[in-house]
């Protein structure tokens, strides 16, 4: 207190002087701070262009993202997840988003900022003299980063602002308005086309998770997949099929911070249990470890009000036994169910296990049919004896957003659409998938048997709701089944439209000619 008294009577002091001095005008009250960086003085060297560019990723790892909240839009949405509580965290996975609620706000506001630094480096690098190799590593980063993001941007709001340029450039940004999805879907394939001609195929070991020239063309197939290109999207996912590219010997392997990328990980979201446990923001001394982890944990290992997973998805992984007779070992990685079968898979006898080594028999009623996530939790290599153990941020492991499972399940899935049929190469893509766990293979299939595979590979990977969405199931898978979500609020909410998530309200009172989406 007595330090803001001293700070007002310093300002009084310095404005009865202005008052009284002809000479003190505007001009000399706003003098340019000479120690203040500016985009014209920071952008000067080839270290300036490498913090850039890594302040552009940093958006990935803020709990207000992949760290956490982006979980609420994306998982929790899909017929997989039943979500407990009628929270903010819940209201876009029953369809009715607040505009001006936090988690809708939060993750659009850290997509948008990982554009805008993809955006400074873009339009500030080229002008750096630097080494050029570098400097078209740095700018295929960019490229990456920013279609990443939009790529998100567009799946979740589907009506979106199209910035190329650092808003600063921007001459009238009341004059911005939402772009057609085609345009965005322009602007995505071609930043991907540059990122795969100019990013490596690999980094140093010290530098492993920037993106590489195979995460881009991943990535591009991915979005030629979604815009229902099939014959582009295959020729971009072959071309990396048989090539560095491998499936894990254990399927388990790709979701513990022990075997972070691996040769099946095209592209993950890098987090670190560091000890820092600040929320919010993405600078020093904020976490950055997987604080998503209590949204997925069983009931008794977190605090939040967490999940349970519908029945019919369980029921997806049991009805088909591996060549042994066995359950399909995925399903002990995904889930944490009631079974006293086991699985031997990889000279491992799997079991239903969770946080401190238990059984589910072990923690529940052997009455209890519940359903709760495992995948990620990586109980068995940190030890944590439940989900906060050591707080937010206390679990290290990456989040993988592309794997080259996934390559080849959507590979096959552009085969099978492209002309109706599968040939023998997409068989062999969906085949790789299921001989690593020991499921019989398929002679013949249909792209229900695509789907099915999917979920079973997939699940809690960010990519079922936005399955359903392309294929135009939502309203079938979801919202016609409201015990699906009979946890929080059913699916009475729906209205056409409301698929996408509402534009954020503050984006709205800002922008008058931003337009609010269908059904909100």
């Amino acid at each position: 207190m007595k330090k803001n008294k001293k700070i007002v009577k310093i300002s009084l002091a310095l404005f009865a002087i202005c008052i009284l001095n002809i000479q003190c005008n505007e001009d000399v009250l706003n003098q340019p701070n000479p120690n203040a960086l500016t985009p014209d003085s920071f952008w000067q060297t080839e270290e300036d262009a490498e913090k850039g560019i890594i302040g552009a990723y940093s958006p990935f790892s803020n709990i207000l993202y992949y760290s956490r909240f982006e979980v609420f839009l994306s998982d929790y949405r899909d017929d997989v997840i039943n979500g407990n509580g009628t929270s903010d965290r819940t209201q876009v996975s029953y369809f009715n988003t607040d505009p001006a609620g936090n988690p809708v706000k939060w993750v659009w506001q850290a997509m948008y900022q990982g554009v805008t630094r993809a955006n400074e480096v873009l339009f500030r690098v080229p002008n750096i003299e630097m080494d050029q190799q570098k400097k078209d590593a740095i700018l295929g980063e960019a490229h990456f980063i920013r279609a990443f993001n939009y790529f998100n941007l567009l799946n979740n709001w589907k009506n979106i602002p199209l910035l190329e340029i650092p808003f600063s450039e921007i001459e009238d940004p009341l004059s911005i308005v939402q772009a057609t999805p085609e345009q965005v879907w322009e602007l995505i394939e071609s930043d991907l086309k540059k990122a795969q001609s100019m990013l490596p195929t690999s980094w140093p070991a010290d530098q492993k998770g920037r993106a590489t020239s195979g995460a881009a063309t991943g990535y591009l197939g991915k979005a030629l997949l979604y815009q229902q290109k099939y014959g582009d999207a295959k020729t971009e996912f072959a071309k990396i099929m048989g090539g560095s590219y491998k499936l894990m010997d254990n399927y388990a392997h790709n979701f513990t911070e022990e075997f972070e990328n691996n040769a099946e990980s095209l592209f993950e979201i890098q987090l670190i249990a560091d000890g820092n446990a600040g929320w919010g923001g993405d600078g020093p001394g904020k976490g950055k470890g997987s604080g998503y982890q209590p949204d997925f944990a069983p009931a008794g290992f977190t605090n939040q009000d967490g999940m349970e997973v519908n029945q019919w998805a369980i029921d997806l992984f049991l009805d088909e036994k591996t060549i042994n007779n066995e359950i399909d070992p995925r399903a002990y990685t995904t889930f944490f169910f009631n079974t006293t079968e086991t699985t031997t898979y990889k000279g491992e006898v799997l079991e239903p296990k969770t946080y401190g080594n238990q059984r589910y028999d072990e923690v529940y009623k052997s009455t209890e049919t519940t359903v709760y996530g495992n995948k990620y939790t990586d109980w068995a290599f940190n030890g944590l004896s439940q989900a906060l153990a050591e707080g937010w941020h206390g679990a290290g492991n990456n989040l993988r957003m592309l794997r080259y499972a996934d390559v080849l399940l959507m590979f096959a899935e552009a085969d099978l659409l492209d002309d109706n049929s599968l040939s023998s190469e997409g068989l062999e893509a969906l085949n790789k998938v299921r001989r690593r766990v020991d499921m019989p293979e398929f002679t013949s299939a249909t792209m229900q048997d695509i789907e099915d595979e999917r979920v079973k590979e997939l699940t809690f990977e960010r990519t079922r709701y936005f399955d359903l969405l392309r294929w135009g199931k939502v309203v079938e898978r979801i919202v016609n089944n409201p015990s699906l979500k009979s946890n929080s609020a059913g699916t009475g909410a729906y209205k056409p439209g409301r698929e996408y998530i509402a534009i954020p309200q503050n984006e709205l009172d800002q922008n008058p000619n931003l337009k609010q989406n269908e059904g909100y």
